[in-house]
């Protein structure tokens, strides 16, 4: 199967990551939100991330000027309809992902293949929702998208051969590096990063050191390029939070949030992206 339009459902860090990687190797790329807002801030992420190439020498004007033209954005999901493959990027929620899913099915192409972005949901559970689930497949990114080289491809109980094959040879000409995961709530990475995360936040929470203290500790004695709580802000604590409420429903309290992460997430404090989270961020970027 040959992808030449490719549809990304949503405009957020991970959507807007997708729709540049693939718009750079020269895709036709069309990216969807609910909102002419979130489409803008969406588009000028992208081109940001394209600015700071073009100062380094890695991409020349006329490179950049033919990525962005072969990015179109929408609100409206029957855009989608000519697309030989889409992804979709949305917040991580069943009830979200199912009324996407649905709306997709009705709306593209029966070969179309669906992808999901999703980071811990479970891709069979995301196929129901569907009446095709032979087409339906995990393709979960890594943030920042652009520089980050994994894609964890899923699939469900249902995904066919061909799909399963459509989706790795996209994965590497997007440039990414697939590995296969089996298909079980969070998948290897999330299991492991978000639990991560979590522990962070129980031990600032249990006041076993600071916010500070504890990432030093991990910076420094695990070697991690990120401690838990640095991390937490930079991925989202709505996403943390929205990740563990899966985990603890499919494997139970093992996987219970933090009440720090709840309390933060309840106001408001969602990290980078707002301008305060676990850390003081300089205001709203």
């Amino acid at each position: 199967m040959e992808v030449r339009r490719l549809g990304v459902v949503g405009a957020g860090q991970m959507g807007s990551g997708i729709a540049e990687v693939a718009a750079a190797v020269g895709l036709q790329v069309v990216m969807r939100d609910l909102t002419q807002e979130a489409l803008e801030k969406g588009r000028a992420r992208i081109t940001g991330d394209l600015s700071r190439r073009l100062q380094k020498g890695k991409i020349t004007s006329q490179e950049m000027e033919e990525i962005l033209s072969r990015l179109k954005t929408t609100c409206y999901l029957e855009e989608l309809r000519e697309c030989d493959f889409v992804i979709e990027a949305a917040t991580e929620s069943p009830l979200i992902k199912e009324k996407l899913f649905r709306e997709l099915e009705a709306t593209v192409a029966p070969e179309t293949v669906l992808a999901t972005n999703t980071s811990s949901i479970s891709i069979t559970r995301i196929a129901s929702f569907t009446t095709t689930p032979q087409r339906v497949i995990g393709m979960h990114f890594f943030n920042p998208v652009p520089v980050m080289k994994l894609v964890e491809v899923v699939r469900g109980l249902h995904t066919s051969e061909a799909v399963f094959t459509a989706t790795w040879e996209l994965t590497q000409r997007l440039g990414k590096t697939p590995v296969e995961a089996r298909d079980m709530p969070g998948f290897i990475s999330s299991r492991l990063i978000f639990n991560y995360m979590n522990e962070g936040l129980w031990a600032l929470y249990e006041g076993l050191g600071t916010a500070e203290q504890i990432d030093t500790i991990m910076r420094m004695g695990a070697n991690h390029p990120m401690g838990p709580l640095e991390l937490a802000d930079f991925v989202g604590l709505d996403t943390v939070l929205s990740v563990m409420r899966v985990l603890q429903e499919a494997f139970g309290d093992k996987y219970r949030p933090s009440p720090l992460l709840v309390q933060l997430v309840q106001a408001g404090r969602l990290g980078v992206k707002t301008g305060k989270g676990i850390y003081e961020h300089g205001g709203k970027p």
